[in-house]
């Protein structure tokens, strides 16, 4: 006996493979040509499907990369908790590096915050998604480093992800310079200090019970 629900008579049907299919070729055709040149036709020629198989999906092209662009925000991050203010920040720091030294990522990237100065929807959305993850992301960080003791309690959250995402985005963006290893060991160093970081306290040992044996 089969207990799955039907579709109702009618209604599309929307593979998942396709809906792979179609996220893959527009980031490939964003890297390719950039936001102002892409067509909702040149996608679907590079995912292999109809025009159809997109407007089922999504209404319009800026549907269709403002859904891409804050699911890759939302994109699985490192747990940040190595025990000390400056572990976390390598981790984070080499997280975003090797996410960012992605071909498609640091060509779609800079495009897509230049289109946003044009395209207010764009602009708000970005801010929207990237903030919100800067915050989860940084505020936790902040959060943990303050109760192990080496920042000061009234460090203020949105000043210190500012510091610390800050030089990434210029790098990318503006520098358009690499994130190599030598540089983000030095920017650990530099975001320590400037959010004026101290060693952490060694946690207590537990106090030994004396063997009654």
């Amino acid at each position: 006996m089969t207990t799955g629900k039907r579709a109702p008579a009618g209604a599309a049907v929307l593979r998942g493979e396709i809906t792979t299919a179609i996220r893959r070729a527009l980031m490939q055709e964003l890297a390719a040509v950039g936001y102002g040149r892409l067509s909702i036709e040149a996608v679907a020629r590079r995912a292999g499907v109809g025009k159809t198989a997109i407007y089922r999906r999504w209404n319009s092209k800026l549907d269709l990369v403002l859904e891409i662009v804050s699911a890759a925000a939302g994109g699985k991050l490192p747990v940040l908790d190595t025990g000390t203010l400056r572990g976390d920040l390598t981790l984070l720091f080499q997280g975003v590096a090797h996410a960012l030294r992605h071909p498609l990522a640091s060509q779609i990237i800079p495009d897509l915050l230049a289109e946003a100065a044009r395209n207010p929807t764009i602009d708000e959305t970005l801010q929207r998604v990237l903030r919100a993850r800067q915050q989860e992301v940084g505020g936790r960080l902040v959060s943990r480093a303050v109760q192990r003791g080496e920042l000061p309690a009234d460090t203020d959250p949105e000043t210190a992800v500012d510091l610390i995402v800050g030089p990434l985005y210029w790098r990318l963006a503006i520098a358009r310079s690499p994130l190599t290893d030598s540089y983000l060991d030095a920017l650990v160093e530099a975001v320590a200090a400037g959010l004026g970081a101290t060693t952490p306290k060694p946690l207590p040992r537990p106090r030994e019970v004396p063997s009654t044996g």
